[in-house]
């Protein structure tokens, strides 16, 4: 099997919806031999955040030393980009033999009568194996979905959860309310271990704290309420935290100095278990963290950003922001969305910022919602919004309507930005 084989071998059995429970991809890594018993592990949920603060914690750890493997999904660009170890990504021969591997697993599986595995289970036991193959230290895994039934939570005897920011999201899956949710993403937590839990909303703290008075682990509160000295900026933002003097991240937006606090606790408690992490490791893993497509800046003038806000608390996030960094600017947006998201809470955050919005139909995805929709949607409380073709389309607009300096901020599904920043040659490094 080659990249191109196995990339279609994922295409193949995408579609078939989402499982949540342990018991496929349980069977299906007992039958590659258990990879997920050879790392240890730091687990990361939240609704939003999740991302950046595996980032942060991930390149902390690299610069102290050790091998780490990073696994995230959706990815934005690349494929490969899911599951990367110190920083670079699976090679594309790697992958392709970890797959046919996979594959015979599962369809071993299926032969058996056993239910196919889904992409994300995949994708989630080809990272176990490429970890345990590259022998890593650590590997720090971001859960798809929830916590309790996602497949990421497989793994066991985890060294530190972690816990971001938790809003209304997968409200399918997930449940109604903010409890709901919160016990579904508490439900990473292990026996004994440690969790670093961000300092959110009083409904969420209680559940999170039950279920980790129930495991015996325990529970330390990130308070980024004790920074000092924050400096904001689009390109680099800086802060103080307890014995830490200025410290400098690269990502935009008021809540990355939050992640990059929650990162910094989360790898303090690791350090407590006896690793190695200097305050040197800690200063240039924050400062050396991209994310891309979070507020992301591609162009200067007029200013063109990225942001991924594709539920309510990302929505809220982004419109603070926006009220932060934008005040007084006349802003073009470029908007597209998924079908199954809250896109009438999200236009309701979000549209009284813009002069001017552009609809698109996210690319190659079957969950998009047709931009027409959007746009009609959006009419009902906005004057001024246009449908655009394509991507392409969506980029020349919103560039023929700014002046140099107004703001362009393209936002929503994750799905479609990678093809925007390609469009505007956007490069990014390693990390």
């Amino acid at each position: 099997m080659n990249y191109r084989q196995a990339l279609e071998y994922i295409e193949e059995i995408t579609g078939r919806g989402i499982v949540p429970g342990l018991g496929s991809i349980r069977e299906l890594c007992r039958r590659l031999g258990d990879p997920q018993k050879c790392v240890k592990w730091i687990h990361v949920a939240g609704t939003n955040g999740k991302g950046s603060t595996v980032a942060f914690i991930s390149n902390i750890l690299t610069k102290a030393g050790y091998l780490v493997g990073r696994y995230v999904s959706p990815t934005i660009r690349e494929y490969r980009e899911r599951i990367q170890v110190n920083g670079r990504m699976i090679s594309q021969k790697s992958l392709a033999d970890w797959i046919e591997r996979v594959k015979e697993a599962c369809d071993g599986m299926v032969a058996d009568g056993l239910p196919q595995p889904t992409p994300f289970e995949v994708e989630t036991a080809l990272g176990f194996c490429y970890f345990r193959e590259k022998k890593c230290d650590f590997g720090v895994l971001e859960v798809g979905m929830g916590g309790l039934l996602d497949a990421t939570n497989l793994i066991e005897g985890t060294l530190v959860e972690v816990i971001a920011s938790i809003g209304m999201d997968h409200m399918k899956f997930l449940g109604k309310s903010l409890e709901e949710i919160a016990a579904q993403k508490a439900g990473i937590i292990k026996p004994g271990s440690t969790v670093v839990c961000m300092d959110q909303k009083p409904e969420v703290l209680e559940v999170i704290r039950k279920k980790a008075d129930e495991a015996g682990a325990k529970m330390v509160v990130s308070k980024a309420s004790e920074a000092a000295k924050i400096r904001y900026g689009i390109e680099k933002q800086s802060f103080c935290y307890r014995n830490y003097g200025k410290l400098e991240i690269r990502l935009a937006g008021q809540f990355q100095i939050t992640n990059a606090i929650l990162a910094i606790d989360a790898c303090g408690e690791i350090a407590r278990l006896g690793y190695q992490i200097s305050e040197s490791a800690v200063r240039e893993g924050l400062a050396e963290t991209q994310w891309p497509g979070r507020l992301t800046v591609i162009q200067k003038r007029p200013l063109f950003l990225v942001d991924g806000a594709h539920n309510e608390d990302a929505a809220e996030k982004l419109a603070k922001s926006i009220e932060f960094y934008f005040t007084n600017r006349r802003i073009i947006y470029i908007m597209g969305v998924l079908r199954d998201k809250d896109y009438g809470r999200i236009i309701e955050l979000t549209h009284s910022y813009a002069d001017q919005i552009i609809t698109i139909t996210p690319p190659e995805n079957p969950r998009a919602l047709p931009a027409l929709e959007l746009a009609q949607k959006i009419a009902e409380v906005h004057p001024a919004v246009t449908v655009a073709g394509s991507v392409e389309e969506a980029v020349e607009m919103a560039e023929l309507l700014a002046g140099k300096d107004d703001v362009i901020l393209a936002f929503g599904s994750l799905s479609y930005l990678g093809k925007l920043m390609d469009v505007k040659g956007y490069q990014t490094g390693k990390t």
